[in-house]
């Protein structure tokens, strides 16, 4: 892996608190590579041999059953994916495929597993970085589940536009296909809601979405902390 890559995942909750020593080891049997788009990384059933961590562009995490598919997360940089596999040393759950060209850092799965055994630091940030993982899955299901589509669109928006610097222009980072997706909708559904949304404070030019009201756009979204803020906001 390239040297000015190691500050980006060094600066990471999982491995800031880590050893040099442990952390150089674990870096010393890692590789990063280059991937286009659209290429799987792993499939459901797939044995977790590594975990993956994104340094450059999108991932995108998803299951699929009887002919059915789900997108049930994107991953954006800088960020790993997916934990719990790796340290249970199970099959994954989930599908990643990259959404763009990306670049992807690869720590063998036991070499985690035998840093963690040693090191206590290392083994109190993965119990801290998975239950952080288990409070998002919290908060999305209760997303799902409590709000209308139109209201978890609004949502959506507004946590990226938080995540652009409060911007009230952005454009979608991902294809509406992929987003109707993982917010439980059908591509015709997305499509309904956001209209319905141009009369509760935003416009669309193609791909951008321009927030013109955004106090009308979370009273419609129903704003509320323990769904819409992560652990650090409360």
């Amino acid at each position: 892996m390239r040297d000015e890559e190691k500050p980006a995942i060094r600066s990471l909750p999982l491995f800031h608190e880590v050893s040099t020593p442990t952390f150089e080891a674990l870096m010393a049997t890692s590789y990063s590579q280059n991937f286009p788009p659209q290429l799987d990384l792993f499939r459901q059933g797939d044995r977790a041999d590594f975990l993956h961590i994104l340094i450059e562009g999108s991932v995108e995490l998803h299951a699929d059953w009887n002919g059915r598919e789900a997108v049930m997360a994107m991953v954006r940089p800088v960020s790993s994916f997916i934990l719990a596999a790796c340290i249970r040393d199970v099959p994954y759950l989930m599908s990643a495929r990259t959404l763009e060209r990306s670049r992807i850092l690869l720590l063998p799965a036991v070499d985690l597993r035998a840093a963690i055994r040693r090191e206590p630091e290392l083994a109190g940030a993965v119990m801290t970085e998975l239950a952080g993982s288990y409070r998002d899955m919290v908060r999305q299901a209760k997303n799902m589940k409590l709000r209308t589509a139109r209201e978890r669109l609004a949502a959506w928006l507004l946590d990226q536009a938080h995540r652009q610097g409060a911007a009230n222009s952005f454009v979608l980072p991902v294809e509406k296909r992929h987003l109707a997706s993982y917010l439980g909708m059908t591509p015709e559904s997305l499509s309904r809601a956001l209209a319905g949304l141009k009369a509760q404070g935003i416009a669309m030019d193609g791909a951008r979405v321009i927030i013109t009201d955004r106090e009308r756009l979370s009273a419609t979204a129903g704003y509320d902390p323990l769904i819409d803020s992560s652990d650090e906001g409360l």
